[in-house]
């Protein structure tokens, strides 16, 4: 009898087991659902505010003016391409007006900022100038390092990065592209000297590496992958 009553017992916990299993399963799945439904529903308001974020970041390295192309989706992807410091995927965005180029739009970081890595988007016009230059991301030092990103830059009339807008290998040669520290042109605060040379590097080499493949850039069609290659 003692067998039988453990043999009740044990099947009793194999039901309520999987009768937890069960509930569990049915929560996870009724959870899934309504998780996904949301997404649905929420995804084109993500979406859409992606998108203006966006324009909003390009248009401060390019005038909205400067092209008439439905700029973002004229894109195409770029591989990881160390030249830009850039060691994951990213997109270059192209800029036409009147069907011709006017601009390419694109990312780039330097590793060797004071506090890590300092992110940029910049925007070569299509006579092989910056159009303009912004920080993206960054973690140098508040009040001393930060000056290159305009929002934190207190000389609001002047600030430190307008002094690469529309300046070339034409007007600054590629050697001399260095803060005046190194023997270049650029300009650099006082006591924050590590920021301002990675920014400069950085552009400098962002710069002509986008001048040298232009051609090819822009001759692809939207949404194509760029493989780099002898121009």
């Amino acid at each position: 009898m003692r067998e039988s009553h453990l043999m009740n017992t044990d099947a009793s916990a194999v039901r309520i087991s999987a009768r937890t299993a069960l509930i569990l399963l049915l929560f996870t799945l009724v959870f899934t659902a309504l998780m996904a439904g949301a997404y649905q529903l929420t995804r084109p308001v993500i979406e859409a505010t992606a998108q203006d974020a966006k324009r909003r970041l390009i248009a401060e390295v390019l005038p909205s003016d400067a092209y008439d192309n439905d700029l973002l989706a004229d894109a195409i992807e770029l591989p990881a391409t160390p030249a830009l410091g850039l060691f994951e995927p990213s997109r270059v965005f192209r800029a036409r007006k009147g069907g011709e180029p006017a601009a390419l739009i694109l990312e780039a970081a330097a590793g060797d900022g004071y506090s890590g890595q300092i992110s940029l988007m910049l925007a070569v016009q299509a006579d092989g100038r910056l159009s303009a230059i912004r920080v993206t991301g960054h973690k140098e030092t508040p009040g001393l390092g930060d000056y290159i990103d305009p929002k934190k830059d207190k000389n609001k009339a002047s600030p430190w990065i307008a002094q690469f807008n529309q300046i070339g290998f034409a007007e600054v040669p590629q050697e001399k592209w260095r803060v005046k520290k190194d023997g270049g042109v650029f300009d650099q605060r006082t006591g924050a000297t590590i920021s301002a040379r990675a920014v400069t590097k950085v552009s400098g080499r962002a710069l002509a590496w986008a001048n040298t493949y232009a051609p090819a850039l822009y001759a692809l069609p939207a949404g194509a992958r760029f493989e780099e290659s002898s121009p």
